[in-house]
């Protein structure tokens, strides 16, 4: 792939107080590229990753599966997304858990990730743990990705009830990540509805995605707080910045306390603007990282995409 450089960017930065000097342990990244010298069609990808382990393990493990996947992604010829995410994955999930093994300090290390990749109109996903990624379409909120964790598996099979899930004590036990002694399988169903079979799940990659139509791509410190339905009303209406920073405040305010990363991806109206739904989603890219909120506003392709990062909790060791 050839690499689209931004066509403008704006930074704001500010400190956050009460952060403690605590560890973030999430890590990001977005990418756009023309396909190829002889390929015009445009290409973002996005990944947020969480990791997982102490000792400055998880923040390593999230930051060699940033740093790995976006590469593959960006060597490849994005003629098949989903084989690449799944071999980028993989190569990724070896790779930290070979590292682990040289290091007893880092014993147990991993991330989990959530990918969205846009080829010209289509999106293309993979995930493993509990990162997401939502569509926002319409005003409703779609969740796309299924969690690898105990309690969803405890859903699925009738033994827990959504409501109860999220405050079981083993709601961040995780069942598949990045760095465990068997390479994770990348999770590539793209969930339209929650009846939907694995196979139709699948069969939805390569979604076709339509002017308005927002995406959003966030670790669990957003959603522990915010729960579907509290989203999309939470920053309706708004321009990118405040609905990013409503999003994080919802999450503080009901006791946050992780790492907080959100990405937004929007596909700009163009020449349909009677359709525009209000003032919301408008091109820029928001970054917040360690101690600092910074704020960049960014104009490529129409995408917007913000990040918010906050001192994390204690992650509790994924399980398999």
């Amino acid at each position: 792939m050839i690499r689209v450089p931004y066509a403008h960017l704006h930074t704001a930065a500010a400190t956050n107080p009460g952060m403690g000097g605590r560890q973030n342990e999430d890590r990001f990244a977005v990418s756009s590229y023309k396909l190829g010298a002889d390929d015009d069609t445009a290409s973002v990808f996005a990944i947020v990753s969480d990791g997982i382990g102490g000792h400055r393990a998880g923040e390593i493990a999230a930051e060699m599966a940033v740093e790995t996947i976006s590469h593959m992604v960006a060597q490849s010829d994005g003629r098949a997304p989903l084989a690449i995410l799944d071999h980028a994955i993989q190569v990724t999930s070896e790779a930290i858990a070979a590292r682990a093994k040289d290091d007893t300090q880092r014993l147990g290390m991993g991330t989990t990730c959530a990918c969205a990749w846009v080829v010209g109109s289509q999106l293309f996903i993979a995930s493993v743990g509990d990162s997401r990624v939502y569509l926002l379409r319409n005003g409703s909120l779609m969740q796309l990705t299924v969690d690898h964790t105990w309690v969803q598996e405890a859903v699925e099979k009738g033994i827990l009830s959504p409501e109860d899930a999220h405050k079981h004590p083993n709601a961040h036990v995780i069942r598949r990540y990045l760095g465990a002694s068997k390479a994770p399988q990348a999770d590539v169903r793209l969930r339209l509805a929650k009846d939907e079979t694995d196979t139709q799940a699948r069969s939805n990659q390569g979604l076709r995605l339509l002017p308005g139509d927002a995406l959003l791509l966030c670790t669990d410190g957003l959603t522990d707080m915010v729960p579907d339905e509290d989203i999309e009303p939470a920053v309706r209406g708004l321009d990118l910045l405040p609905a990013a920073q409503k999003l994080v405040a919802l999450a503080c305010e009901r006791g946050g306390n992780d790492n907080i990363t959100v990405v937004l991806m929007l596909v700009p109206w163009g020449a349909v603007p009677e359709q525009k739904p209000g003032r919301f989603w408008k091109g820029a890219l928001i970054v917040l990282a360690g101690l600092l909120l910074a704020a960049l506003l960014v104009a490529l392709m129409g995408w917007a995409v913000f990040t918010l990062v906050l001192p994390p909790s204690s992650t509790p060791t994924p399980t398999m």
